[in-house]
């Protein structure tokens, strides 16, 4: 079984995570890149015209994404992310849509401050069609073991 370990990182949290994640699964590690960098300028919450905020009051809003990866060789797919206004950025939904994930194992996992994931799992079961399995937040990396564990691999 073929795994690979995608994912958005807006200021590195969720990239140690994720690296954390693809070295205990012996996975392969994808980044899910912008085509446009986020500044700090872009990440700032607190006004509404910064980047992020503008994207995230669009639901339709699918960023470009640089790269590609060739998700047919894999059988289970991670999805890591930061929480943004309780779900997942819009980046995740461009590489969601991007890509078919029937007949795969897709795992979402995601870091944030306060947020839950169950929002941002909803969103991305509705997006796309996969073999969904209940996601974590893991904003420590060492909470990936037990969980991994915990899923059986």
């Amino acid at each position: 079984m073929k795994t690979l370990v995608a994912y958005f990182s807006a200021s590195g949290v969720t990239e140690r995570v994720a690296r954390k994640l693809a070295a205990v699964l012996s996975a392969d590690l994808f980044e899910i890149e912008p085509a446009e960098r986020y500044g700090s300028a872009d990440l700032d919450w607190m006004n509404r015209r910064s980047r992020s905020s503008v994207e995230m009051a669009d639901d339709g809003c699918r960023p470009a994404m640089k790269g590609s990866v060739d998700v047919t060789q894999y059988d289970t797919v991670f999805i890591g992310f930061p929480v943004w206004w309780y779900v997942e950025p819009r980046i995740i939904d461009t590489f969601l849509e991007a890509y078919d994930f029937s007949g795969k194992t897709v795992i979402p996992f995601a870091t944030s401050g306060g947020s839950g994931i169950a929002k941002a799992e909803a969103r991305m079961h509705s997006i796309a069609k996969a073999d969904w399995r209940e996601g974590r937040l893991l904003n420590r990396t060492g909470d990936v073991e037990g969980w991994v564990t915990g899923l059986g691999f």
